[in-house]
C-alpha cells in the first residue's frame, strides 16, 4: 500500500525485530508512528509464557518505541484472547482436531481490535510486520498477497482478515526478505535486530498440548481431558493406549508409544471412541479435503476453478482444483498430500493473490 503521504500509523508492536522494523521504517519515511502492545496472555499454574506474550518481550517493544522517540502503549486483551483463540484450541484439541490459533488470534483478536484502537487515536493507517503484501484492486478493494520471501511468508495467517482492516492495513515488510529485514534493523540502531524469531506457539511454548489442554480442561465443560484410549491400525487390532487424543496430529509419527521395527504414522483421531489410528507412511497421502467456515477474499466463487492449497503453515501451497460447495469448499488435489490435518487451515492462492479459506473438517 502506497504510504506517500504522511500519516499518522498505529504499529502493532510485539517486541520482536519485524513489528519493531515496520515502526522504524514508517518511523523513518516520516510517518507519525504510535506502537501499541496487546498484553495477551500470562502463565497460570503448570504453564509457561513463549515470545510475543512474555513480559521481556512488552520491554522489548517499549525499548525500541523510546529509541524511535514515539510512543508506546500497552492494551489488555488477556479477557478476548482467552474466549477467542485459548477456549477454542482446547476444545479442538479435545475433539482431536489441530487448531491454528494463530489465524483465529489475527481475525478476531488482534488485528480487528487494533483497528479499532487505531481510530480511537486517530491514525489513518495499522501497521504490522508480517510478511505479507497488500495491492489495491483498483475497485475500492485491496488483495491480500504473498510475501516477496517465501520462506517467510505469513499470508497464511491473514487469510481472515475482514477487508475493512485490510484496506487500512500497511505490511512495510512484504518485500524484503528476513537477512535483509534484519540488517535494516541493524542499520536503524534496533537492539533487537538480532534477536531469535518465535518458533512456538506464545501460550504453548514447551510444546505440551496435552498437559496445556489438561490444565485449561474447564474453558469446554462439556469436554473432559486425560481419558486414555487405543493406538489402532486400520484392521482395528489394539497396537497400544494413549493417556488422551489431545495433542495428536495428523501425519505424527513420534510419541506413538507403540512397539514396530516399521514407523508408523497417525492417519485418523476418532474423538467419539478415543481412538488413535495409524499406518504406514504411504497411508498418509489424500487427494481430496473440505473445508467450512470459509472466507473470500472477494465475491464468493459459484464455480470451480483451478488454484494452489496450502494446508498448512509450512506448507508449499499444492495445484488443486477447488469446487465450491454451500458449507466451504472442496479441493481435489492434482498430487496426493501428506498429512491433510482436520483444524488446520486451508488457504487458496491464484498465484500470489489469496483468493480465501477456511478450515479442514
Amino acid at each position: 500500500m502506497a504510504t506517500s503521504r504522511r500519516m499518522r500509523v498505529l504499529v502493532a508492536m510485539s517486541g520482536g525485530v519485524d513489528s519493531s522494523l515496520a515502526a522504524a521504517l514508517l518511523k523513518e519515511q516520516g510517518h507519525d508512528v504510535i506502537g501499541v502492545t496487546l498484553h495477551l496472555w500470562d502463565a497460570e499454574g503448570g504453564d509457561k509464557v513463549g515470545r510475543c506474550c512474555a513480559p521481556e518481550d512488552r520491554d522489548d517493544a517499549r525499548r525500541t518505541c523510546e529509541h524511535l522517540g514515539v510512543p508506546h502503549y500497552v492494551i489488555d486483551e488477556r479477557e478476548a484472547f482467552r474466549k477467542h483463540v485459548v477456549d477454542p484450541f482446547v476444545s479442538l484439541n479435545l475433539s482431536g482436531r489441530t487448531p491454528i490459533p494463530c489465524v483465529a488470534c489475527n481475525q478476531q483478536v488482534k488485528l480487528s481490535r487494533l483497528w479499532q484502537l487505531a481510530e480511537s487515536f486517530g491514525a489513518d493507517r495499522l501497521a504490522t510486520g508480517h510478511y505479507a503484501r497488500i495491492v489495491d484492486d483498483g475497485v475500492g478493494g485491496v488483495h491480500l498477497l504473498r510475501g516477496h520471501d517465501a520462506d517467510k511468508d505469513q499470508s497464511y495467517f491473514l487469510f481472515g482478515v475482514p477487508q475493512d482492516v485490510l484496506r487500512n492495513l500497511i505490511l512495510p515488510l512484504g518485500e524484503l526478505k528476513k537477512p535483509d529485514a534484519r540488517l535494516a534493523a541493524q542499520r536503524l540502531g534496533l537492539s533487537n535486530w538480532n534477536k531469535p524469531d518465535s518458533q512456538e506457539l506464545c501460550f504453548v511454548p514447551d510444546g505440551d498440548v496435552r498437559g496445556f489442554v489438561a490444565r485449561h480442561a474447564d474453558a469446554a465443560p462439556a469436554e473432559r481431558a486425560g481419558r486414555s484410549g487405543n493406538v489402532i491400525d486400520e484392521s482395528g487390532q489394539v497396537l497400544g493406549t494413549h493417556a488422551g487424543i489431545e495433542g495428536f496430529t495428523v501425519g505424527q509419527r513420534r510419541g506413538l508409544g507403540i512397539p514396530g521395527a516399521e514407523p508408523r504414522y497417525v492417519l485418523r483421531v476418532i474423538a467419539d471412541s478415543r481412538e488413535v489410528v495409524v499406518g504406514p507412511a504411504e497411508r498418509r497421502a489424500q487427494r481430496d479435503l473440505h473445508a467450512e467456515g470459509v472466507m473470500w477474499t472477494s465475491q464468493p466463487p459459484e464455480a470451480p476453478f483451478e488454484g494452489h492449497v496450502r494446508i498448512r503453515s509450512r506448507h508449499s501451497a499444492a495445484a488443486a482444483e477447488v469446487t465450491p460447495s454451500a458449507s466451504g469448499f472442496r479441493a481435489r488435489f492434482a498430487e496426493p498430500q501428506l498429512a491433510i490435518a482436520p483444524g488446520q487451515a486451508a488457504v487458496i492462492y491464484v498465484r500470489d493473490r489469496v483468493v480465501g479459506g477456511g478450515f479442514i473438517v
